[in-house]
């Protein structure tokens, strides 16, 4: 979580520049994933079960399948929109989507719960259902998450601090890795085509699952 906090601390900025976050829904969304944050850093030393890391694998390569194998057309929800997002990037381009604000609110929670007590990228999670469930282009969903996961690491990292969790000398060593491969993706990521940063996303999930289902 210390080493996502600097990521997403870097790559945040970029996307700021770059006007591509959904402010509103960030905030919205970091309200909900904070307290999940917190509880899931309690309940970090008290995980353990084969169990339940392979099916949390499992359930990954699903999320990455539907991202690999995404839908010409978006997927029905049964809740109509609650919040319409109409902006411009720096670029010019507009965006327009509409999306249900309590499912944000509730995935976001659990969001929060998985990536401290697993210390992944919320956004990892958090990008497929923005862009799968509530709506969100790809280029808006993971500029969005990363403000998200910067105030939820906040949090995050704290907790974990507190309960003397956290190898500082191996956060120095690693953070000025993390903090220049956040600038490079973000800038990556305004080139790329949405489809092709979905299916990146996808593999990543992919690796996690894996790493998670061979875990110990």
């Amino acid at each position: 979580m210390a080493m996502l906090l600097c990521n997403s601390v870097s790559s945040t900025y970029v996307y700021a520049k770059q006007k591509r976050i959904d402010y509103q829904a960030a905030l919205r969304f970091a309200a909900a994933s904070i307290p999940g944050s917190i509880i899931g850093a309690f309940f970090a030393d008290h995980i353990g079960g084969r169990m339940f890391f392979v099916s949390f694998g499992l359930f990954l390569i699903f999320v990455s399948l539907l991202l690999l194998f995404k839908p010409a057309k978006p997927m029905v929800w049964p809740f109509k929109p609650t919040a319409k997002r109409n902006f411009i990037d720096v670029s010019g381009n507009r965006f327009e989507y509409a999306y249900h604000l309590p499912t944000g609110i509730i995935i976001s929670f659990l969001v929060g719960f998985v990536a401290s007590l697993f210390g992944i990228g919320g956004g990892s999670l958090m990008v497929p259902t923005m862009t799968l469930l509530l709506g969100f282009p790809p280029h808006i969903a993971v500029a969005t998450s990363m403000l998200q996961i910067f105030l939820s690491a906040v949090v995050s990292t704290s907790t974990h601090a507190f309960l003397l969790n956290i190898d500082w000398m191996m956060v120095l060593a690693l953070a000025p890795g993390a903090i220049i491969g956040g600038q490079i993706g973000a800038r990556l990521a305004k080139r790329l085509p949405g489809k092709i940063i979905l299916r990146l996303l996808a593999v990543f999930l992919i690796v996690v699952a894996f790493r998670l289902m061979f875990k110990g």
